[in-house]
């Protein structure tokens, strides 16, 4: 089974999980070239010759009152695919992150005797741990992006596997600053700060009022500084109008996409938590990581939360080796002081990039070797 080019079913939600799949299938089809992929996704995934029966931005929401209101049309695409499946059987499901929605469906088919895995540990060491009883009836196996994380669900009699994280293999360790800035246009002498307010629509409508209006307050400082910020596919129309309201008299040059060529030719980011300051870490860029959500959100989400720590790349050093700004403390005058005070502390930065570094070969575990094996494993068992 393990020769023949196996059919993968795939879900991935939102960005990151778009981004992590694509990766993954590029490995998948590096050492199968007749395999197939289907189901639902993005455009990084269609790059590696997936087909897309739903796009990814149908399961993107934020929060729980955004998801109370999509409770419907998720449940319907969620059983529309289980049924496709259960009649044209894949050799595998794997499900890219988004557990709220694939843990369901993976329970579903594995009861029906498909095999199934889940990409990307839940967090259930730092929020939501009861998650982990569902884990272990949705999936045969768990591929993990952190070192820490096979241990714990071993305990719990999960299989799973440390693959490192994608994005390590991904990000080159010296990151090409030069030529990021020559490719954006920005001098080689400029001071860049790279604004990063989130891919969905949500964390836009949170979280750039804010990241605007610090960034209005530190060009008020700082005239001579450079601001980038990346808008995600479809975004713009959003993104704009919060600009002309909260930052009207900033030169805030857009981007549309080239988040990675914003992280490297920077010199600090301003962004909200989430994949992307992972991304920011394996670029060894100082940043200022922020977060706001609705009152309703926010209330639960603090209840079920074990550590201290919101960002990953503080989850991951086990400390706060960037600043962390979360709801109330996001203030832009706060968000605007924590980020020049990077600019201006080269020691601090030259510590921060060290243990970046450190960081960075410790997750760059050649993901998709690491990962097919495991794939191999499951359709062979």
């Amino acid at each position: 089974m393990t020769d023949a080019a196996p059919r993968l079913a795939m879900v991935a939600g939102e960005a990151s999980g778009d981004l992590l799949a694509g990766l993954l299938l590029r490995g998948v089809r590096a050492r199968w070239p007749g395999s197939r992929s289907m189901g639902i996704g993005g455009p990084r995934m269609a790059e590696q010759g997936f087909e897309a029966w739903w796009p990814h931005e149908r399961l993107s929401v934020f929060g729980y009152v955004d998801a109370l209101a999509r409770l419907p049309e998720l449940l319907r695409i969620r059983r529309h695919l289980a049924q496709r499946l259960l009649q044209d059987r894949p050799s595998a499901f794997i499900g890219v992150d988004a557990p709220d929605f694939n843990f369901g469906l993976e329970t579903r088919l594995r009861e029906a005797g498909i095999k199934t895995l889940h990409f990307v540990c839940p967090s259930i060491w730092a929020w939501r741990r009861e998650r982990v009883h569902k884990l272990a009836r949705a999936a045969d196996h768990v591929l993990c992006l952190f070192p820490f994380e096979p241990a714990l669900l071993h305990a719990h009699g999960i299989a799973a596997t440390f693959v490192g994280h994608p994005l390590a293999d991904a990000i080159p360790i010296d990151p090409p600053r030069s030529a990021a800035r020559v490719a954006l246009g920005l001098s080689d002498r400029a001071q860049v700060v790279a604004l990063l307010p989130g891919s969905r629509h949500s964390e836009i409508a949170q979280i750039a009022p804010r990241i605007a209006a610090a960034a209005a307050l530190m060009h008020g400082l700082r005239p001579h500084l450079d601001f980038v910020l990346p808008v995600s596919p479809g975004l713009r129309p959003l993104v704009e109008p919060l600009l002309a309201r909260h930052a009207p008299s900033v030169p805030i040059r857009l981007l549309d996409g080239r988040s990675h060529e914003a992280l490297a030719a920077c010199d600090v980011t301003l962004i909200a938590s989430g994949t992307a300051t992972l991304e920011a870490a394996l670029f060894k860029r100082p940043m200022v990581i922020t977060y706001h959500l609705a009152w309703l959100n926010w209330q639960r989400m603090k209840r079920m939360s074990y550590q201290p720590w919101f960002g990953l790349p503080n989850i991951l050093c086990r400390e706060f080796v960037v600043p962390e700004l979360i709801q109330e403390a996001a203030t832009p005058e706060a968000l605007a002081r924590d980020t020049l005070a990077w600019l201006d502390d080269a020691p601090r930065v030259s510590a921060l990039q060290r243990r970046f570094l450190d960081l960075h070969h410790q997750l760059r575990q050649d993901t998709a070797r690491r990962a097919t094996d495991a794939i191999a494993q499951v359709l062979g068992a």
